[in-house]
């Protein structure tokens, strides 16, 4: 699909009530991405979530607000301060911060007089990208070169699973990206976001995520839990632990 498309489509998931955001890339790699960015960024209807500074400064430069993604390094109050001035209305945390970290940073911003003058997006489901290459991974692991590679990821619509020599599920290879082994899953901990989060993200990988959806919708106040397990599902980012651990 081309730029165009997507807007198009956007169009028509706002006539049916809904907010969409447009994501830039997380990479960068040549102009012709460089022209994708420019159209996006000119879209002129719909917000754009930045995963790149070079995007943020397009933005800026043209004082349109913008979201600032998960793939941005923003980790104190005075990189969110500095954002925020320029023009950011939304924020998603980064993947690898905990509920702690979330907390402590949102009380600095309070002391810093802007605390509710952004919103606040958590990635809650899906396997957690980790990684980018300028090189495909999937490509690599056929032989094959990324410019000659037959869109070989096809072949692998849900990545391609790494193990430790211990033989326990480290990593999912999809494209450029490395992506988590388990699933992020943050559906048990809905009620330890009240107060901090605003919108939690649920990264859609097939038609089963409308259950995942529904089943967050149902659990928001605890009453429903969700059941995982940790041969499928880590939690341990958000619990100040490591990453691929499930904290019950």
């Amino acid at each position: 699909m081309q730029v165009a498309d997507w807007l198009e489509l956007a169009k028509e998931i706002t006539l049916h009530g809904k907010q969409v955001v447009i994501s830039s890339l997380s990479l960068l790699q040549n102009a012709a991405e460089l022209r994708q960015i420019a159209k996006l960024v000119d879209n002129g209807e719909f917000l754009v979530e930045a995963h790149d500074f070079g995007v943020v400064n397009q933005l800026i430069e043209q004082k349109i607000p913008f979201m600032a993604g998960y793939g941005l390094n923003c980790y104190n109050a005075y990189a969110l301060q500095l954002l925020y001035r320029q023009g950011m209305i939304r924020w998603c945390l980064p993947i690898e911060l905990s509920r702690d970290w979330l907390q402590d940073l949102l009380y600095q911003c309070e002391q810093l007089g802007f605390r509710h003058k952004f919103e606040v997006e958590v990635f809650g489901y899906g396997h957690l990208p980790l990684a980018l290459s300028a090189r495909c991974f999937t490509a690599r692991s056929e032989n094959r070169h990324k410019d000659n590679c037959e869109t070989c990821c096809e072949k692998y619509p849900q990545g391609r699973k790494v193990f430790s020599q211990e033989n326990q599920l480290l990593f999912t290879l999809n494209g450029i990206q490395a992506q988590s082994g388990y699933c992020y899953n943050l559906g048990n901990e809905q009620t330890s976001m009240a107060g901090l989060v605003d919108i939690v993200r649920i990264s859609a990988e097939n038609l089963a995520s409308l259950t995942i959806l529904e089943q967050f919708r149902a659990n928001q106040q605890g009453k429903y839990p969700l059941t995982l397990t940790n041969d499928l599902n880590c939690n341990g980012y958000w619990r100040r632990a490591a990453g691929l651990s499930l904290i019950p």
